[in-house]
Order: C-alpha cells, then structure tokens, then sequence
C-alpha cells in the first residue's frame, strides 16, 4: 500500500502567506496574532481556535488561487461567511487557513421572469429578500440570525428559520452554484433550470458544511410576495398545551408559513433583552403566521385561533399591522442573544423530533434539567419538531461546563430515541461529529466518507469535522477487506 504525509504545515505557513500577499494584496492576509482572534470561533463560542492565517479575497478568482496555494502547500483550509454558525463548522484549524468570503458581497443579478437570484456568497441572507421586493419577490428561508448571516454559510449548513415549515431549507431554494474544489479547481452545478439532469451534485454540496469545497456564486430560487400576512400570538399556562394545540392545527391540515415556541425561560431572557411584552404568566408562547391569498388565509386563520382557545390559551393577540408583527417576532428572533442576559455561557442544541412525540420530549428534557442542576431554555420551531434547547451553565465555575455538555448529549439522545434526529439546520460542525455514530451504522459512515473521497482525496477541505474521527481516504474503518472502493477506482489516493 501506497503511504504519503502531509508536508509539515508549520514550516509552510510563512512562505504561504508571502505567496498569498503577492497574489491578493497585503490587505487580503492576516497573520497578526491579535487580529486572527477575531475569527477564532464562529456562533458557538464554546470552541475555539486560532488559525495560523486567515485570507479575506476579494473575488472568486482570489479565493480559488488561495485553495491551489493551500493544495500546493498540503495545508488545510476552512471557510467562513459571517460567522454565525451554531455548531463549529467554521471553527479554524491552527495548522491552517480560514479563508473568509465576507468581501464576496455582489448581488449579481436580480431576475424577475425566471424567480431567480444569483449572488456570491458573502451576500447577507436578508439583502437578498430586500433586493428582490421591488421586484414582488423575497428570499424564502429565513434563519433568526438573517440580519447577519451569509448565503454561502447557508448553503454550506442547510439553513433553515421559521418561515421553513411551509417553504423548505435552503436546498430547496438553490438551482445553481459555482464551487471551488478542494484542488482550487472552479466548477459550475445546476443553474437557473428547476431539475437538471444527471447526479444531483448541487444535492451534495448543500449541507456539505465545507468538506467537500467553498461555493464562490449562488443562484437562489425567489418566492412571489404573498398576498396577505397573518400573525397570531397566544399565550399557554404551559409547554403541554402549546404542543397539543401545534399538532391539532397541523393535524387539520392546515401548514402556517411559521409556528415557532419558547418556553417560560426563554420568554424571561428575550424580556429582559428587547422587552417584547409577551403575556404574562406564560409557561409557553406560539407564534403562528399564514400567509398566501386572502381567502384562503382568513379561514386558516380562525381555525388556527380556534384550535389554540380550545387548547387552554388564556391570551391571543392578533398583529394589525407591520409594526406590531415585527414586534411578536422580536422575541423570537433574537432568543439566542437574549440568553446572555440569564447566562453568561449556553450551548444550543438542534434536536429534530416527530410533532406528536413534542409534549413528552419537553417533559423529559424538563426532567433531565432538574436532576443535572442545569437550566435549559427552549425555543424551537414547533410545526417541523425542530427544538432548540439552550443549556445554561458558567464556564468560570468548575465542572459546569462539563454537566452542560452531558445534558446537551441526553438531550440529542431522547430526540434519536423517539425516531429524530441530532441537527435539523445547524450543522453537525464540530460539535455534533460525536453523536453521528449515535444515529449511523458503520457502513452508513463509510459510504458518506467516500463521498468525501471523491472530492477531497487529501482530506484539506475543512477536516475534523461532521465525523466522529479523522477517516482517511483509503483508510475508512470498518472496511478490511481489500482496498478502499474509491481507490479501486482510481479516484482517491492512499496517505
């Protein structure tokens, strides 16, 4: 069998940025150690690292020079966008590259007649939406941290947001995107057609969380402006009634545009943050919207308000207008930050769960959290069973941070038990990478890994993250017999 090493990394770091500045500019490499802080996590400040040099490009050519440069010189290399990832994909490597794509910030083309966008990726997600409403149209998936967030780190993790339930993830919105590979090579996938022919490739690289490349331009599919927008918040005595009240609207066919709850110490922090003013008294609040032709939407709407009266909401306020809909989702959209003023340390989780099974997998986390002495807010999309459950904790207190992590692991475990899943629109990242094998056979591992293979052979695009453990191309466990299939192949090499 065929052995190579990597060259060593710390000996190239050096000569990499002095090729790099060449070729970009001095302002395009950091190595100050001070500004390189800056990006040593992402949204998950949990985990941290300080990479060996961070590269800001101005444009997709720079950005595929500085992935050659770093094949060339066998480093690896991560790429950011805004950095408001939940799971640690974005974390730096100290032996390498973080290559931000902030700068990539042009909107490329607005185009009406196909409902299509492209831009690049640094393009913040609610830009998108705003450049396409003069238009009648708007950008459908919409993450709490949209005001900042960027379309390349959407692309990257599936993001999802509220407005999901009815509209898909970002997979669902993407026709199109130009990709780097991780030998610097650009390639272009779909494009403004709704289905192209052959494998789905764009399928892959969405949610590939950078292991497989960095996109460079994407085309986004646009949703007409709907005709009207209705928005309900009711007030709950506890999490038990607005989950019976969720499954009995979804259960009568009706599918809000967004159906979002927190619970009673969720609606403390978002209080204490940006005082929203939700009912008081409330162990669980539902944010309910529809949207779509007038009709239609007012009579979903009074069954909705019906279905929440029936199931014990002591208070509904229904938004006369823009303001006051802006107003019921402030709350909401800003829960993650808010969790600072009650905390100064929180991990989020992104458990996915069957409707049905909600109430109960509340009651246990509820459970969990007593017998721990750990605090866990919720605030999730109840209509698709996406919770996020914030784990409370202060890392200057010893053993807190450990007891957090545990019951931030029990939690991902009751949601793989009633039948769900470890992320619905965070990422695995580095955070989650533990509890694939919780959810994955061997073999479901390894076929992923081959996947990885064909388009990483040398492992540089983002590595350590998304698997349990650093499986190299060739040498993926659990396979023994004979040679790797993708080397069989021809298409990976051994090392």
């Amino acid at each position: 069998m065929k052995t190579m090493k990597l060259p060593d990394v710390a000996e190239h770091i050096t000569a990499l940025a002095d090729r790099l500045r060449a070729a970009l500019g001095p302002d395009a490499v950091i190595d100050d150690h001070q500004r390189l802080r800056t990006y040593e996590c992402d949204g998950l400040a949990h985990y941290k690292a300080i990479p060996a040099l961070a590269v800001l490009p101005d444009d997709a050519a720079g950005l595929a020079a500085t992935v050659r440069a770093c094949a060339a010189a066998g480093v690896p290399f991560v790429a950011r966008g805004s950095g408001t990832g939940l799971s640690g994909g974005a974390l730096p490597r100290a032996d390498g590259v973080l290559i931000v794509t902030s700068r990539l910030r042009d909107i490329v083309e607005i185009d009406r007649e196909n409902q299509r966008a492209v831009v690049q990726p640094g393009v913040i997600n609610l830009d998108v939406t705003r450049a396409a409403t003069p238009h009648g149209y708007y950008y459908a998936p919409d993450p709490s941290s949209q005001q900042v967030c960027s379309i390349g780190g959407n692309l990257a993790e599936n993001s999802g947001g509220a407005h999901c339930l009815k509209y898909g993830f970002t997979t669902n919105h993407i026709t199109g995107a130009e990709f780097v590979t991780s030998d610097g090579e650009t390639v272009r996938l779909g494009g403004k057609a709704p289905d192209p022919t052959g494998y789905d490739l764009l399928g892959a690289i969405v949610g590939s969380e950078g292991t497989l490349g960095i996109a460079t331009e994407v085309t986004v599919r646009l949703v007409r402006l709907p005709e009207t927008v209705r928005t309900l918040l009711a007030g709950f005595p506890s999490t038990d009634d607005a989950g019976a009240a969720t499954s009995a609207i979804i259960g009568a066919g009706v599918v809000p545009a967004a159906m979002e709850m927190m619970d009673a110490l969720a609606i403390e922090a978002a209080e204490a943050a940006v005082r929203c003013g939700y009912p008081e008294g409330a162990g669980a609040v539902l944010v309910v919207e529809l949207d779509g032709p007038v009709a239609e939407v007012e009579q979903q709407f009074d069954e909705v308000e019906r279905h929440c009266r029936e199931h014990r909401a002591f208070e509904i306020r229904i938004a006369k207008d823009d303001a006051e809909r802006a107003l019921m989702w402030k709350g909401r959209k800003s829960a993650f930050a808010a969790v600072g003023r009650i905390s100064p340390d929180y991990i989020v989780q992104d458990g996915v769960i069957p409707r049905t099974a909600l109430s109960e997998v509340l009651r246990r986390i509820d459970e969990l959290s007593g017998r721990a002495g750990v605090r866990v807010a919720n605030v999730f999309h109840a209509g698709d069973g996406n919770l996020h459950p914030l784990v409370l904790f202060d890392d200057a207190v010893p053993g807190e941070a450990e007891r957090a992590e545990e019951v931030s692991g029990a939690i991902l475990d009751i949601c793989i038990e009633h039948g769900g899943s470890i992320t619905g629109e965070h990422g695995v990242g580095s955070d989650k990478a533990k509890f694939m094998p919780r959810m994955y056979t061997e073999d479901d591992l390894d076929t992923m890994q081959m996947v990885r293979c064909a388009f990483d052979p040398d492992g540089l695009a983002n590595p350590g993250k998304v698997f349990p453990t650093p499986r190299l191309c060739g040498e993926v466990p659990g396979r023994h017999r004979g040679a790797h299939p993708l080397q069989e192949a021809g298409i990976a090499e051994v090392f």
